[in-house]
């Protein structure tokens, strides 16, 4: 019974939760480690079954649907010959970085900083800094600078607050296009 009463307030404390607090309370809750001002868009994130094994640096962003793999599980077919075989490897986040919905970051992966995850993107293996990286599995792409210029070329300046300005300016600068 006490268990279910604490999934309750676990779930509770998630749902109450907003996109600046709901990483501080999933690092709470789950015991991974957190740097300061990062942010989960979403709340339908998975830490896996070994959460105290991930790591997430400074100013990141995490978009819902991600998902951590701290160990392997295919090696539960040996483990009548081997009891209790396990593969587990930490994940590293490093700082800067924007992950995309619904990408998978493997066990024993570290992810240097300055660096964007295209959405649905398999991590699996080291992803150096200052890179843009996505696909299944996940390679370099481009440079995070040749993505910033790209993106510049192809961008909007908006900071309009009001809905119907932002609204009415950006259907303006997309009809000029």
């Amino acid at each position: 019974m006490f268990r279910i009463a604490k999934n309750i307030l676990k779930k509770y404390k998630i749902y109450k939760a907003t996109s600046t607090t709901v990483g501080k309370v999933f690092s709470e809750l789950y015991g991974f480690k957190l740097g300061k001002n990062s942010r989960f868009t979403g709340k339908n994130i998975s830490f896996g079954s070994e959460p105290f094994l991930i790591e997430i640096g400074d100013d990141v962003t995490i978009i819902p649907g991600v998902k951590f793999h701290t160990h392997y599980g295919g090696v539960a077919l040996f483990r009548n010959e081997h009891k209790g075989m396990n593969v587990f490897g930490k994940i590293k986040i490093g700082n800067n970085v924007f992950i995309g919905e619904d990408s998978m970051i493997m066990y024993g992966v570290c992810i240097g900083n300055n660096l964007l995850i295209g959405a649905r993107s398999l991590v699996s293996s080291d992803i150096p800094y200052n890179s843009l990286a996505a696909g299944s599995p996940a390679r370099i792409i481009k440079t995070l600078e040749e993505y910033k210029i790209s993106s510049l070329k192809k961008s909007i300046q908006v900071l309009e607050k009001d809905i119907e300005l932002r609204k009415k300016k950006i259907i303006s600068k997309l009809n000029l296009k």
